[in-house]
């Protein structure tokens, strides 16, 4: 699998509290890795809570010995959650401090995916774009209980409105999929700094493109930034080929 990830400020932002991690190849029991976190809190508390989550979940899968994907992302996830809230509770900087995330994984020809907030992971088949996580995010909750129309004024107005963060509680409840992968598909995770400023079918005919996978990603980051870039940008693209023998 050929994979490539990278972050940007953007053209708004004073800093940047994404914070990134992919890695093609092995790490501990897991195939390969793949880590996007969107930071938020105060000047330094969202910049620390990426970061935080990221370098010790890779830590944490490191040392796994679980034995699925899925086990070892759940209590990895679970446990870094505590002790990123357990660190804002000592330090009264970074009180309040919270990080989105979307993890992923491949194992043979399934894909495992977990989220928390609303970064992203679309699966790009085809030249369409297919959005495998669900965000938690208000107007997400209000479309699907019949209460809000998706693209509406009133849902772009509020669409930063996550309900679901790590490290916001001792505890957090992540979602987990499944995806069955083919021949030629692609991998995209992103944070929201690239989906509030490019539509999915933009999305869609960058990440299927001729080019080299760092070349593809690099578009994505920099066609956020000719549409405004109004918040930090993150991207990890990933080409699946089958195995063969």
């Amino acid at each position: 699998m050929e994979a490539y990830g990278l972050t940007d400020i953007g053209m708004v932002r004073s800093m940047n509290q994404d914070f990134v991690f992919a890695s093609p190849k092995k790490i501990g029991p897991l195939e390969n890795l793949f880590l996007v976190a969107d930071g938020m809190g105060g000047h330094k508390a969202g910049d620390y809570a990426s970061r935080f989550m990221i370098r010790r979940l890779v830590r944490c899968v490191k040392l796994s010995d679980g034995k699925t994907p899925v086990a070892v992302l759940g209590k990895a996830i679970r446990q870094v959650n505590r002790e990123l809230y357990q660190e804002a509770a000592k330090n009264e900087e970074f009180s309040g401090m919270g990080t989105t995330l979307v993890a992923a994984a491949t194992e043979g020809a399934t894909l495992y995916v977990s989220n928390i907030g609303d970064s992203r992971l679309y699966l790009i088949r085809a030249g369409k774009a297919y959005q495998v996580t669900r965000d938690h995010s208000y107007v997400e909750e209000m479309v699907a209980a019949g209460r809000m129309e998706r693209g509406s004024r009133e849902y772009l107005s509020q669409k930063n409105i996550i309900t679901r963060a790590a490290g916001m509680t001792e505890r957090v409840e992540a979602d987990f999929f499944e995806v069955d992968l083919e021949e030629g598909d692609h991998i995209l995770l992103c944070s929201d700094g690239l989906t509030n400023m490019v539509d999915d079918g933009t999305i869609a005919r960058i990440a299927s493109g001729g080019e080299c996978v760092r070349a593809r990603a690099e578009k994505l980051v920099n066609q956020a930034n000719e549409n405004g870039g109004r918040d930090n940008i993150t991207v990890i693209l990933a080409d699946y080929e089958k195995e063969v023998g």
